[in-house]
């Protein structure tokens, strides 16, 4: 049995099933995206106190970069601190090997981003800016993506060597996990981005109430009220206005 040539199959396929190639797209579109990081990683706490936040110089001192440096083991200390606003920071570490001793994480590899279930690192980069008479640690959306610019933390003053980064509330440190395994990643977490915090949920009614027993005693509307005359005229309740999302921008 002759066999036509491949080309001539080919055309010969594409005369038969002219939508296949749109089949084809169709079906690895209904597959849906790559998961994303957060359905592939989690975050679990770490102990702060073990921890220090940053603003390492570089060069000739006029831009610093986030270092951030880990106590793993109390056999020997891996930074100190002294003064405040700003806290300097001396790290030891660099003055021994410090191999299951200090861990140190100085880039894009070792922490990130991350807020509630999502990891950032691919959409959001970290990076020490200097504001007046401050360093704030800035997180930005990268190029080509769409996002608010927040302010991780501050130095709170400005001084010359390693400045210990103080975080803005509800940031804090976290560990990445991929399922039980602790990886050696470190998150810069929030449960929420500022100014979207859930709203308190309302107070729990006492075990035992009643949905009778919790409603107010009230006598019945008088005749010609709102309440029973429908041509009277109630005004509308104002909707409440959704909080934005803050944007800092960096000064130079």
């Amino acid at each position: 049995m002759r066999v036509a040539p491949l080309p001539l199959l080919l055309r010969s396929l594409s005369a038969l099933v002219p939508s296949l190639p749109a089949l084809l797209v169709l079906g690895f579109a209904a597959a849906g995206p790559v998961a994303a990081q957060g359905a592939l990683f989690s975050a679990r706490d770490v102990d702060q106190s073990k921890f220090v936040l940053v603003a390492a110089p570089i060069g000739d001192g006029l831009r610093a970069q986030l270092n951030i440096y880990e106590q793993v083991s109390d056999r020997r200390p891996c930074f100190s601190t002294s003064g405040s606003s700003p806290t300097r920071v001396e790290p030891l570490l660099g003055s021994f090997d410090f191999t299951r001793i200090c861990s140190r994480y100085m880039d894009a590899n070792g922490y990130s981003l991350r807020v509630g279930g999502s990891d950032l690192g691919t959409m959001y980069r970290l990076s020490v800016v200097r504001q007046g008479s401050d360093n704030i640690l800035l997180a930005a959306p990268g190029r080509n993506q769409a996002g608010p610019e927040v302010v991780v933390a501050r130095t709170q003053g400005q001084s010359d060597g390693f400045l210990l980064f103080v975080p803005e509330p509800g940031w804090k440190l976290m560990r990445r996990h991929f399922g039980d395994r602790a990886l050696g990643h470190l998150s810069l977490y929030r449960d929420t981005w500022p100014g979207q915090e859930a709203v308190q949920p309302e107070a729990q009614a006492p075990a035992g109430a009643t949905p009778s027993s919790l409603a107010p005693a009230t006598d019945p509307p008088a005749v010609g009220s709102p309440a029973t005359d429908p041509s009277a005229s109630v005004a509308p309740a104002s909707p409440l206005a959704p909080s934005p999302i803050p944007s800092t921008q960096a000064q130079p």
